[in-house]
């Protein structure tokens, strides 16, 4: 009970019976305040000394609470670039003599009672913190939270701002007024004190996302026509609507200036602030980048120089006066982190030139596509972007994944494959005159080229092509055979062997990117060789070369060649002097043991064209009709690749001038034997009909069926001309229902033959009727569309062969094995068939899985086999 009396008296002391009431003023301050004179303990005493200050600072401190405490009321807003003279009297007060007195008094250092029982200036700026707290979170955060959800207001971020500078301005008045001048050093840390703890609660008060969202969207929109990326019409600024471009870009940029000195003034323009000025301004650089340059592909570029002259003098302008204002209140000019060096331009140059080489790269697939001289500039643009190892990484790595999806796909022709790779080797030569950017890229376009089967057959017939056709023919490679004709280039452009030329002056290593690229530690010495092998081939600039250099062999482009020249030299009409020539310019590539069936070749043609001319003279001397009708290109059967050997029965009339051709020929050349190919001739055949003649260039079997019409000529009496049926046809003439069927589509095209479908009979057209003569438009729309597929139809099928065919009769021969084993065996799957026709055929079976696979689904399809539960099985009969 006593400790507690103790305690008690401490903070409130007790005072004896003559003592009076604490006076009303104290003449030893010169206020009214303290006008009274204490007593109640002799002056003399030390208690009655401390209990005179006691007295004074309570009332010091009371005075001093009374003048600082806020109204209960929300403080009025109107803009924050007016005369806040509007809030004299209520919230900006003028300072009493007697509250002036206060707070000297509670700064006063010379009190005679204890520190820890002492009331300071500093205690009072702390409860002045904790008032302006209690003030702000009931009356200013609501109006602050009011603005924030009003996200239909264009100028939000204004008004939030306003509210924010009139509090800290109403907030700040009194104590930098009146407190903190009779401070020591003016009291410039506690006030800091105080405003980094306002700055605090404002930060935490408000929503980070929205402000940020605000700022950011303000930044945009200004920024935007300050960088002359928005038109400043666009902009709506209140009143002062101008009609000059460069006084709204002015205007905008002082409202920019404005908005982000009030952002850092009310504490908002720290690190985040300046974190996302600096993304809005990436994107602002970007989108200049992507809005001004995109699709200038012109050369030579002026395009970089452009970029670094508009960072300089607009990007860093604006950027160093939107710093400025964030000044960073407290902070030496040394340690703020908004000042901007020439290191800094340096990196803002380097950033526009990476964004434009991003832009660049988003385009070369296209700038590739329509690769010409009016896209090389974007090549010498993108050439500043890859000047470091990882910007070169990216370029291969993210054209390597475009080429996969945009290009390599089933749904891409193989010779648009071939041009878009030719328009790479021609644009990364200035890109990349090293080649290893090229050796990247080109390894999965070679890959995906070996597993087409008609890559080389379009190589070879690219470089057979004629340089007067169409360049925009879909399948043709025109290029190869421009390239082809540049004999200078061809003829210096010898294939790297990897021997050291030790007399070349110019001579430089391979880049130490140029390997295999990145591997384990465990590759083997094989794979290093294989992948050097690989850039060596891929790096060169000749386009010709690297095309060849696709596969391991060259065997493979001259068996095409030799294929794709034997279909041409058996064009009668052909002038083998084109022919000649790429032969020539290839022996250089290829050297000359390669090539020596295609000059047997060639030398075959001009052989026979000189015999044919001899015989011909012979018969013509002995008044022969084979002179007349018959002539004959002579071939040497052993070093021509397969031919199509399909016969049928040829008109008698034909077979005799063949036969007396080939006696003739003997007669001069008598150790040889001729053997003819009927498939392979072609004949002008001249058609009288009643009403008129037709005179048409056709194959043989084309002018055999339509032949075969005219052996049943009318019976003496019959009313009505030759008619035939398919199967008829195919059988009198020995010949193959496809071409039979492809024959009388051609002749029923040209109005020669009519179709019955009611009795699947072809009849011959004498005459024409009246109907006839005036077919609509369909039915001769109908009748051309048929001429024209025979035609086509008769034009591919070649003379030469495919490697398929042959395949496909070489796998014929292994047809009886095949049914004895599934015959005696049962069913069977594909790979045990596979295994024991290894074991089963003499000399072996030279077919892989799939081709086995491939050939027994079509005897499937045939009818001959069936499936049953994973197995073949041969068709029983009925």
């Amino acid at each position: 009970m006593a400790s507690r009396k103790r305690i008690f008296s401490a903070v409130f002391p007790s005072f004896s019976k003559d003592s009076a009431p604490t006076p009303t003023s104290t003449p030893q301050l010169g206020s009214a305040l303290f006008g009274g004179e204490s007593f109640g303990f002799p002056e003399s005493s030390p208690e009655h000394d401390a209990a005179s200050e006691r007295i004074k600072q309570e009332r010091a401190w009371h005075t001093a609470t009374a003048f600082l405490i806020l109204p209960n009321a929300p403080i009025p807003v109107v803009d924050a670039t007016q005369d806040l003279s509007y809030l004299q009297g209520r919230w900006i007060k003028q300072c009493p003599p007697d509250v002036s007195a206060a707070f000297a008094y509670l700064d006063s250092h010379h009190l005679n009672v204890p520190r820890t029982t002492t009331k300071t200036a500093e205690d009072l700026i702390d409860w002045y913190t904790q008032e302006v707290g209690r003030h702000y979170i009931h009356f200013q955060l609501p109006r602050v939270l009011e603005v924030l959800a009003d996200v239909a207001e264009p100028e939000l971020l204004v008004r939030l701002l306003d509210v924010l500078q009139i509090s800290q301005a109403v907030y700040s008045y009194p104590l930098s007024q009146y407190v903190v001048p009779k401070l020591a050093d003016s009291g410039q840390y506690e006030f800091s004190k105080f405003e980094e703890g306002y700055e605090a609660m404002i930060a935490k008060s408000i929503s980070e996302t929205k402000f940020s969202t605000y700022l950011s969207h303000f930044l945009k929109r200004r920024g935007a026509v300050v960088l002359g990326l928005e038109r400043p019409t666009e902009l709506d600024y209140g009143d002062s609507m101008m009609d000059d471009d460069e006084a709204l870009i002015s205007e905008a940029r002082n409202q920019t200036l404005r908005i982000m000195r009030d952002v850092d003034k009310v504490g908002l323009g720290g690190p985040q602030a300046q974190r996302l000025f600096a993304e809005v301004m990436s994107g602002l650089l970007t989108a200049h980048v992507d809005s001004t340059y995109a699709g200038q592909w012109s050369s030579p570029s002026t395009i970089p120089e452009q970029l670094r002259d508009w960072v300089e003098n607009h990007f860093a302008r604006f950027v160093v006066e939107v710093l400025a204002c964030l000044e960073q209140k407290g902070k030496s000019t040394a340690d703020r982190t908004t000042q901007v060096s020439i290191t800094d331009l340096d990196n803002w140059k380097q950033r526009a030139i990476c964004d434009l080489g991003a832009l660049r790269l988003r385009e070369l697939f296209e700038i590739v596509v329509d690769w010409d001289n009016d896209t090389k500039g974007a090549i010498e643009d993108l050439k500043q972007y890859i000047t470091t190892t990882t910007t070169r990484s990216h370029l291969t790595t993210s054209f390597s994944t475009v080429i996969s999806q945009r290009l390599l796909q089933p749904g891409a022709s193989t010779t648009e494959i071939l041009q878009v790779y030719i328009c790479i080797i021609r644009s990364f030569a200035i890109l990349d005159p090293r080649g290893v950017l090229l050796d990247r890229l080109a390894r999965p376009i070679r890959r995906y080229l070996r597993d087409r089967d008609d890559t080389a057959k379009i190589i070879v017939g690219g470089l057979l092509a004629d340089v007067t056709d169409d360049p925009n023919a879909a399948d043709v490679l025109i290029e190869l055979a421009v390239e082809l004709n540049k004999v200078g280039e061809i003829a210096g452009a010898d294939e790297d062997d990897g021997e050291l030329d030790w007399d070349d002056m110019s001579w430089i290593p391979d880049p130490i990117d140029a390997g295999p690229g990145k591997q384990t530690l465990l590759f083997d010495l094989l794979y290093i060789s294989k992948a050097i092998t690989e850039y060596k081939k891929s790096k060169s600039h000749d386009v010709i070369g690297t095309l060849i250099s696709l596969f391991d062999t060259k065997d493979i482009f001259v068996k095409e060649f030799q294929n794709i020249l034997g279909e041409r030299l058996l064009n009668p009409n052909l002038n083998i002097d084109k022919e000649v020539r790429v032969l020539e310019l290839l022996k250089i590539r290829f050297g000359d043991p390669p090539l020596q069936a295609c000059e047997v070749m060639l030398k075959d043609i001009l052989d026979s064209t000189r015999t044919d001319a001899l015989i011909h003279r012979k018969e013509a001397s002995d008044s022969s009709p084979t002179a007349q009708f018959v002539h004959a290109q002579i071939l040497s059967r052993l070093f021509w690749p397969a031919l199509n050997a399909d016969t049928f029965t040829i008109p008698q009339v034909i077979s005799d001038l063949q036969n007396s051709y080939a006696i003739a020929f003997e007669a001069i050349k008598p150790t040889r034997k001729l053997t003819w190919l009927p498939a392979l001739g072609l004949v002008t055949v001249e058609l009288h009909l009643q009403d008129r003649t037709i005179v048409e260039d056709v194959h043989t079997w084309q002018a055999t069926v339509i032949y075969a019409f005219q052996e049943d000529p009318f019976p003496t009496g019959a009313a009505f001309p030759c008619t035939k049926t398919v199967d008829q046809l195919v059988t009198d003439l020995a010949m193959d229902e496809s071409l039979v069927l492809n024959a009388l589509t051609f002749w029923v095209g040209k109005l020669v033959l009519h179709f019955s479908p009611s009795s699947n009979t072809y009849t011959v057209l004498e005459t024409l009727s009246t109907a006839d003569l005036q077919l609509d438009s369909h039915t001769e729309t109908a009748n051309a569309a048929a001429a024209a597929a025979s035609a086509a139809a008769a034009s591919t099928a070649a003379a030469v062969r495919s490697a398929d065919d042959i395949a496909a009769e070489k796998m014929e021969e292994f047809w009886p094995y095949i049914v004895g084993m599934l015959t005696n065996q049962g069913g069977m799957p594909a790979s045990k068939i596979g295994m024991m026709l290894k074991f089963a055929v003499p000399r072996g079976f030279p077919f892989g899985a799939e081709e086995l696979k491939g050939y027994l689904r079509g005897k499937v399809e045939e009818g001959e086999l069936e499936m049953a539960g994973g197995k073949y099985v041969v068709v029983k009969g009925p």
